[in-house]
This record gives C-alpha cells, sequence and structure tokens, in this order.
C-alpha cells in the first residue's frame, strides 16, 4: 500500500512538471482556430509540424542558434578544465595559505551576480569586450567556486596511495592531473558540464546587458526579442520555446547515467 500511494505520488509530481512542455508542444502544432478556440482543444486533430520551420524563419534564428552554440560549447570547455585543475591543485598541493584562500574562495558563493553586474560591466567594457561574445565566454576559463567545490571534494576521496605510485614511476603534477584524476573525475566532469551547459544555454540577463547587435544575440534574447514582436503569435512563439528546450533535454538523456551514478556514489560515500 505504502508503495502505490509513493508510485502514485511521484507519477502526480512528474505530470505537473511534464504538462506545461506538453501543453508548449501541443499549443507550437495547433493551427489558429484550434488554438482560439473555448473551451480549449488540448489535443489537435490536425498536427501542423510545419508551424517549426515558418516560425524559424520569421527571425535569424540560426545565427542565433550558432552564437548560443558557440558561447555553451567554448564555456563549457573552458568551465570544466579550469575547475577541474584548479579543484586538483588545492586538494593535492600543500603551500601556504591553501586553506583560507579556499575558504574566501567558496565565499565568494554568498555574492548575487546582481551585485557584481555592473562592475563587472566596467571591467568588460575597459577591456573592449562589449557587444562581444567574449563576456560570455572568457570569465568560464577562470573556473567557478561551486563546481572548484565540488571536484575537490571528488577529487578527496581518492586515496593519496594511487599519487604517491605514480610519483614513485617519474610521474610529475601534470601528469598526476591528466592521467589519473582527470580519467577518475568523469562522472564529476559530465555533472559539472551540465550544470554549465544549462546555465550558459538559458542565460538571458548576461546576453542582454553585453550583447547590443542583434547579430550577436543568442537563442534566448532572440526569443525575447521575436516574443515582443510578435507578442500574439503564441504558436511561433511555442515552437521556439520547444525548439529551445530540446537541447538541455537531449543532453540530459545521454548523461542521465553518469548523473545517477554521482549521486548513487555520494549517497554510498555518505
Amino acid at each position: 500500500m505504502v508503495r502505490t500511494l509513493t508510485y502514485g505520488a511521484l507519477i502526480f509530481l512528474s505530470a505537473l512538471f511534464v504538462a506545461p512542455f506538453l501543453w508548449t508542444l501541443l499549443t507550437a502544432v495547433k493551427t489558429e482556430a484550434e488554438l482560439v478556440t473555448w473551451p480549449p482543444v488540448f489535443w489537435p486533430e490536425d498536427w501542423r509540424w510545419a508551424n517549426f520551420p515558418e516560425s524559424w524563419a520569421k527571425q535569424p534564428f540560426g545565427t542565433y542558434l550558432w552564437n548560443s552554440t558557440t558561447v555553451v560549447v567554448l564555456s563549457t570547455i573552458g568551465q570544466v578544465f579550469s575547475s577541474s585543475l584548479v579543484a586538483f591543485g588545492f586538494a593535492r598541493f600543500r603551500f601556504p595559505g591553501r586553506d583560507p584562500i579556499f575558504v574566501l574562495l567558496l565565499a565568494t558563493m554568498m555574492i548575487p551576480w546582481d551585485v557584481k553586474m555592473i562592475p563587472l560591466y566596467m571591467e568588460f567594457n575597459l577591456l573592449g569586450w562589449i557587444n562581444t561574445l567574449k563576456p560570455l565566454i572568457i570569465p568560464a576559463w577562470f573556473g567557478e567556486a561551486f563546481f572548484i567545490f565540488l571536484l575537490r571534494q571528488y577529487i578527496m576521496t581518492v586515496p593519496m596511495e594511487i599519487d604517491e605510485a605514480a610519483r614513485m614511476d617519474g610521474a610529475n603534477a601534470w601528469q598526476l592531473y591528466w592521467r589519473i584524476h582527470l580519467p577518475l573525475m568523469v562522472p564529476g566532469l559530465v555533472l559539472v558540464g551540465t550544470f554549465h551547459f544549462m546555465n550558459a544555454w538559458n542565460d538571458y540577463l548576461g546576453p542582454l546587458i553585453y550583447l547590443n547587435d542583434q547579430t550577436k544575440y543568442t537563442l534566448p534574447l532572440g526569443l525575447g526579442l521575436f516574443q515582443g514582436r510578435h507578442d500574439v503569435d503564441n504558436i511561433a512563439i511555442a515552437a521556439i520555446t520547444v525548439i529551445l528546450c530540446l537541447p538541455p533535454l537531449v543532453l540530459f538523456f545521454f548523461v542521465q547515467r553518469y548523473i545517477m551514478d554521482n549521486a548513487l556514489g555520494s549517497s554510498v560515500k555518505g
């Protein structure tokens, strides 16, 4: 009985999360007549898949997609590499002030992005990066406190005897990081990459602040511009929204095994 109630509650909660996306998808394939019908039509009679290419052609979404892909791919690579490298340094090297520096690094997580927004804009403006994709890419190559903390804790679970054995075989610090710890961190790296991908792909405020030229807009910013110009075209807005949601869904489909393994491993270690 308890198991039945648990499964029923999980199915109900899952339906609540899936319902908005399902409604958006069904709206995207409806006709105008079905959209304005009262009472609302939940299941369209004729699935109009042509709404997707027609909506895509109303603005240069291909350019927006290229910009978003460039930002997401380059920043994710930089985030994974830099965060893992810094985490390796904090986990395996002993140097004066290591612990206070690490505490200071963690303290930066308490600073809201809204507080840093104006200083960052002034800094990027001084560097001449405004209206370019650099402010959305280059900062990721310096790591992020939460990801560094996450990967450091992951490395701390690796026995020091592995490092000592590798050093006896002549391995230097870089070889320890690249050949030993990086392969062992794959589940953690996938988790970090997924989190950063989601943040970068859905980022709206960053591009809104730093970008002025529409040819450099990312997909979320392009969708906002499209919605402002076509605020009554709900079918087109729904179609572009569905397309915008597809890459994160596809990514999660391929990496969910790593995420679940990482969560299971953490629970067992705890």
